[in-house]
């Protein structure tokens, strides 16, 4: 439930933050979001929010890993997010395969796919401003994968304190692993 609610209110800050779209639809199903998501309120945020997130710069964009740009560029970043959050997984003590709501036995990061969801939109937000320096990104050039390289340095802000999203992802699975041993009952994210 906390890792849902707080992507979909990065979704929301992203869209408030790049595009005109409204997002009290975002707001709400924030709230509404209860354990075990029953009512796929992230489906639907995340329908909305790909809908809107590109619409200014791709008419009928369509998020998908073998559709058109810029999606090779947010399969890249969600890669290195990826592989951010199974190292700082690995470093606080936790298996990334063992997941909380993805679970695939040929997928070894289960758990690092739940936990980047609310990290995605950094990456999103991101995309658009290569987006709006270059002209041409329907091919992945050694300059787009530099600037996409700069994920793990990308500025975060978690419990009102700014730092780089390679500490703020060791924050985050610091508090899961004190969420499983009992020791606190909130995880800690970013917030857009």
């Amino acid at each position: 439930q906390q890792t849902i609610k707080q992507k979909i209110a990065n979704q929301a800050a992203v869209l408030r933050k790049l595009t005109s779209a409204e997002t009290r639809c975002m707001d709400k199903w924030f709230n509404d979001v209860r354990s075990g998501d029953i009512n796929n309120l992230e489906g639907r945020a995340a329908a909305y929010y790909w809908k809107n997130l590109f619409a200014q710069e791709i008419e009928h964009f369509k998020r998908g890993r073998e559709e058109d740009a810029p999606n090779h560029l947010l399969n890249y970043g969600y890669a290195i997010l990826r592989a951010i959050i199974a190292r700082a997984l690995v470093s606080s003590g936790l298996l990334p395969t063992l997941g909380i709501h993805h679970h695939n036995r040929y997928n070894a990061y289960c758990l690092a796919d739940d936990i980047m969801e609310p990290y995605r939109p950094y990456v999103d937000q991101l995309v658009i401003q290569i987006l709006h320096k270059h002209k041409e990104v329907s091919v992945l050039t050694k300059e787009l994968k530099m600037e996409l390289l700069g994920i793990p340095m990308l500025d975060v802000v978690m419990n009102g304190k700014r730092s780089p999203l390679m500490i703020a992802a060791q924050q985050t699975t610091a508090s899961l692993a004190k969420c499983f041993s009992g020791e606190i009952r909130h995880i800690s994210y970013p917030e857009l």
